[in-house]
């Protein structure tokens, strides 16, 4: 029961990410929410996480605090007809097999891949 929960939660972020990368592109969406979905859409479709899935709780804990804390945020940004026209599209799309691909994912994986490059130099230079 609790595999079928998250499997339904996940579809649902997933819809979610797409109707706010949709939202994105409609000129109705005010520039505050621009910038958050920005955020939002480029971590969730970021290979690199903030915090590496690998670290024992913290990893998961970042995915399931601030992905969601993000998308929330710039859904109360978006008017409430553009989030419901882009949800339903965004349903459209998802069940004719279309994948969630964009630029952001792309400039927020170098960005992160940037911030920890940056702190294993730092280290290293503390130590040597």
């Amino acid at each position: 029961m609790y595999y079928k929960k998250m499997v339904r939660r996940a579809k649902r972020l997933k819809r979610q990410v797409w109707a706010l990368f949709l939202a994105l592109k409609d000129p109705a969406t005010p520039l505050p929410a621009r910038v958050l979905i920005i955020c939002a859409v480029g971590y969730a479709v970021s290979p690199i996480d903030l915090i590496p899935d690998f670290i024992p709780v913290l990893g998961q804990l970042d995915d399931i605090v601030i992905l969601p804390l993000l998308i929330a945020l710039a859904i109360r940004l978006i008017p409430p007809e553009v989030n419901a026209r882009c949800r339903r599209e965004a349903w459209e799309r998802l069940r004719a097999g279309e994948r969630v691909e964009t630029p952001a994912g792309t400039v927020a994986a170098v960005l992160f891949a940037m911030v920890w490059i940056a702190m294993v130099v730092w280290i290293v230079s503390l130590f040597f």
